[in-house]
């Protein structure tokens, strides 16, 4: 029996997601010089850098770049950051993921981030999934997708073609 994909966003349709997030973390940090996009290796990672490049053409913001190492297996292991603690210390810092699943790894980032004082702390994902284990939220998302839990979310952000399907 053959897998079928059902297509959730095309390229256009994510583009534009990125884009639309990008507004509201300006919006939220329109008063701040710079902002931290902390990005979920792998995917999470390269939508914080569609998202910094949405950024610097729409707002005078400094996005910087932050890669955060989760072992999504097992979270309770070391996370690292691409940034020392004092480089985002104090400040607005966007943790950012492509789905939010059960919510573990996203927790376990926020956690890691708590660990210094910060401005601001928020998070975005490009598809929301209702059905958490842990009591997180995505304070920017791309989609919310009420889905069984046995159907699973796949994002293809590298290449020419974005797509978002469930398998």
């Amino acid at each position: 029996m053959a897998i079928t994909k059902n297509t959730i966003l095309n390229h256009q349709e994510i583009q534009h997601k990125i884009r639309r997030i990008a507004y509201q973390i300006y919006e939220s940090n329109v008063y701040e010089d710079e902002i931290i996009l902390a990005g979920i290796e792998a995917n999470g990672y390269i939508l914080a850098k569609k998202l910094k490049s949405n950024l610097e053409k729409i707002s005078e913001l400094k996005p910087i770049l932050c890669k955060v190492t989760i072992d999504k297996k097992n979270p309770l292991t070391e996370i690292k950051t691409s940034l020392s603690k004092e480089e985002y210390s104090h400040k607005s810092i966007v943790l950012i993921d492509d789905v939010l699943n059960s919510g573990s790894t996203l927790i376990y980032g926020v956690k890691h981030f708590l660990d210094v004082p910060l401005k601001q702390f928020k998070t975005a994902v490009l598809v929301n999934r209702n059905h958490k284990k842990y009591p997180v939220k995505a304070d920017f998302k791309g989609i919310s997708l009420s889905t069984s839990l046995n159907e699973h979310v796949e994002i293809t952000l590298s290449g020419k073609q974005f797509e978002a399907y469930l398998k």
